[in-house]
């Protein structure tokens, strides 16, 4: 089946840094735009850093300069880097990928399972 696997979150003290991974498996042609979104306790979900097929990456302006998405495109992978981690970073992360399954066939949107980060004083 077609999915996208999260991993490497955790609790950090602040200042600290994790890296979050997305694998997407399956039977895959091409994979467009991939991206983190994150939803912090009794709050909604907002767009953290997208990184669309053929351009460059975008952030929010509350994590520029602090994390750092990129793509692997031998092992079909997303990355989310952080640094310098507040507590206001504290989520439940969500990695994002449209994908193409079939030559000729439109885009699918795609979630991945969710990974808590969490950020101690």
């Amino acid at each position: 089946q077609v999915q996208l696997v999260e991993s490497g979150g955790g609790t950090v003290e602040a200042g600290g840094s994790l890296t979050l991974s997305c694998a997407a498996s399956g039977s895959i042609l091409d994979i467009g735009n991939m991206g983190w979104y994150r939803q912090p306790p009794g709050k909604q979900r907002e767009l953290v850093a997208s990184f669309p097929s053929g351009g460059g990456p975008n952030y929010a302006d509350d994590v520029k300069g602090r994390f750092t998405i990129s793509r692997d495109s031998a092992k079909k992978t997303t990355y989310l880097e952080m640094n310098s981690l507040k507590p206001e970073d504290t989520a439940v992360y969500y990695c994002n990928a449209d994908l193409k399954m079939r030559k000729g066939r439109a885009y699918v949107p795609y979630w991945g399972q969710g990974t808590q980060v969490t950020v101690s004083s």
